[in-house]
Parts: C-alpha cells; sequence; structure tokens
C-alpha cells in the first residue's frame, strides 16, 4: 500500500510541476499572460509541497527518482497537450528512466 501511495503522489508532483511548467511557458512563449504564468508559479509551488508527502524522508532520493517520473510525465503531457508524438527512442528513454525511479524508490533496503 505504501508502494501505491509513493506513486500516486509522484503522480500529482508530476501534474502540479509538468502542467506548471507548461503554463508558464503559454504564458510567456505563446503570449496568453500574466494570469497563466501566475497560475503555473502556484502549481509549481504546490509541487514543492506534494513533494513533502511521500513517505521515504530522504530528499535526495525523492528528488532523485522524481526526475524519472518527470521524464516520462513531460513526454506524456507534450502528447495530450501539444499532440507530440514520441518516436520509439523517447519511448525507450523513459522507460528507462522509469525503471531507474524504481530501483531507487522501491529497491529493498535492509533495515532502511
Amino acid at each position: 500500500m505504501l508502494v501505491l501511495r509513493s506513486a500516486a503522489l509522484f503522480v500529482l508532483a508530476g501534474l502540479f510541476e509538468i502542467g506548471g511548467a507548461w503554463l508558464v511557458w503559454q504564458g510567456v512563449r505563446e503570449h496568453r499572460g500574466w494570469l497563466w504564468i501566475g497560475a503555473g508559479v502556484m502549481a509549481l509551488g504546490a509541487y514543492g509541497f506534494v513533494a513533502t508527502l511521500q513517505p521515504d524522508a530522504n530528499f535526495g532520493r525523492i528528488l532523485a527518482a522524481y526526475g524519472g517520473v518527470f521524464v516520462a510525465g513531460s513526454l506524456a503531457w507534450g502528447m495530450v497537450a501539444d499532440g507530440y508524438r514520441p518516436d520509439r527512442w523517447d519511448v525507450l528513454g523513459a522507460l528507462i528512466c522509469l525503471t531507474g525511479m524504481a530501483v531507487i524508490m522501491y529497491a529493498p533496503r535492509g533495515g532502511n
């Protein structure tokens, strides 16, 4: 159950961080204005809080593992929000990153 909670928190963190960055991008690069930028900044702040809810207490481990989620989530966001179509190398890279995330977060550690 702890792994499911952790995975759900990674997904939520990804939605806030990637969504926040996308909103800022839209506000600046697509000239949608300060409202979009402000919403993006708020979402990025929410990401920081969600990361603290992970059951593991090691900041470095959480952020390192989240990197894999960020890579895969960014490709997925691009597909949904911008019509981006990843090629097989994008997909392979994302799977490698997610595998690394799983090793970092969920590998058995004697007593830790």
